[in-house]
């Protein structure tokens, strides 16, 4: 049950995480670290979000302002959100360009708009960062807070991005709309080794992934598998090259800065497992995941030569083995990408939350929402049917 607030919670906007103290946010958004461990996720703690703003990936003129919501009881902070304006909608991954052109194209004005998320960022995780004893009060304060202040303001829009599917029901119970979109993600279920997550596999599948592990095991070169103090500056001087590489092609401009990577270094180099791959001398390819409590969450991938299989060996079977030698309960694979369903991969639904201004926009997106959602879990169904996991007896005595 929740702690009554002492006083009526006062909703604040700050635009920058330093007005803020590092403690007293992380006690919001973390509080199961406070004994030293790992947060669930590192990416709504202080020194996450502040290495965005530090290094101007987000701020003046990348289109993700700073409008950080803080709910205080008298003088003590008791919630927090990272909330954002936002002049576009590149780096959210819940895409809602369409939801745009169709109200501008009507006469509307759709950008800026408010986001809270974690920016470029497509992992699950709590966005309404409240203290435990006050989960419900403070949750409501801030979703009201966040609505009351894109009305004031004129704006087109809220939405709650990669929200957890109990803030998810909490939301769309207060009213807003509730999205369901799909991830793939890997599950370990207590294997002791690569192998015998291999076993579980139908034989087609396990054959295939060996070959690519062998094909990719033998470019030429060794595979380092780096975190904390082993990461040195030179290994991010050549993973922001394979960054821009990625940036370059994907995007067109690279979201993070060069300064990004200096102050994971900084201050999140233990949050951190980097994959690299050398070839004569030289790092060639690389994956950096990020290290939560219980989830390896990888994010991104480049390379400035092309090997078969590298690209799944860095980013998917590398992660498989450091999920399994470190006790993590899943690999979160990052956004798309059907391909990973082969590797072993399975969809999972991944949850958003919207408010809209404009009440014909509104009846809109919630009819085309609730389509979508059927959607959705009907294509979760079939592909988890077509799974690469044994299916019955005959296929184990087949094998």
């Amino acid at each position: 049950m929740d702690k009554a607030p002492d006083t009526t919670i006062e909703i604040r906007t700050l635009s920058a995480i330093r007005g803020l103290d590092s403690a007293d946010w992380d006690a919001c958004a973390c509080p199961e670290a406070a004994d030293g461990g790992r947060p669930n996720d590192p990416f709504t703690t202080w020194r996450f979000l502040n290495a965005l703003e530090i290094s101007g990936s987000v701020g003046p003129g990348s289109g993700w302002e700073p409008h950080y919501l803080a709910a205080y009881d008298g003088e003590t902070l008791i919630g927090t959100a990272p909330l954002y304006a936002k002049g576009h909608s590149q780096g959210e991954y819940i895409f809602d360009f369409s939801w745009a052109d169709a109200f501008e194209r009507a006469g509307g004005r759709y950008y800026p708009k408010l986001q809270i998320a974690v920016p470029f960022t497509p992992a699950t995780g709590r966005r309404f960062l409240v203290k435990p004893e006050f989960q419900t009060t403070a949750t409501a304060a801030l979703v009201q807070g966040a609505v009351q202040l894109a009305s004031d303001n004129d704006l087109s829009s809220l939405h709650v991005t990669f929200c957890t599917e109990a803030e998810a029901e909490a939301g769309e119970a207060m009213g807003l709309m509730r999205r369901h979109s799909q991830q793939f993600h890997w599950h370990n279920e207590g294997y002791a080794d690569f192998d015998a997550f291999l076993a579980t596999l139908s034989s087609r599948k396990r054959k295939n992934i060996r070959k690519e592990r062998l094909q990719a095991q033998s470019f030429g070169g060794t595979i380092h598998a780096l975190t904390g103090d082993d990461i040195r500056p030179e290994h991010w001087d050549a993973f922001w090259r394979f960054y821009t590489d990625t940036g370059n092609r994907k995007w067109g401009t690279p979201y993070l800065t060069r300064a990004f990577f200096d102050a994971v270094q900084d201050s999140l180099r233990d949050d951190v497992l980097l994959v690299l791959a050398e070839r004569d001398g030289r790092y060639v390819a690389g994956a950096l995941n990020f290290i939560g409590r219980e989830v390896l969450f990888g994010r991104y991938w480049g390379c400035t030569e092309h090997h078969p299989c590298l690209h799944f060996e860095l980013c998917y079977y590398q992660a498989i083995d450091y999920a399994i030698a470190h006790g993590k309960a899943r690999v979160e694979a990052g956004a798309q990408g059907e391909h990973k369903l082969a590797r072993g991969y399975l969809p999972a639904h991944t949850h958003s939350l919207h408010w809209i201004a404009n009440p014909g926009l509104a009846h809109a997106i919630d009819e085309f929402l609730r389509a979508e959602a059927r959607a959705v879990d009907e294509d979760i169904e079939v592909l988890t049917a077509y799974g690469p996991f044994k299916r019955d007896h005959q296929e184990e005595q087949d094998d």
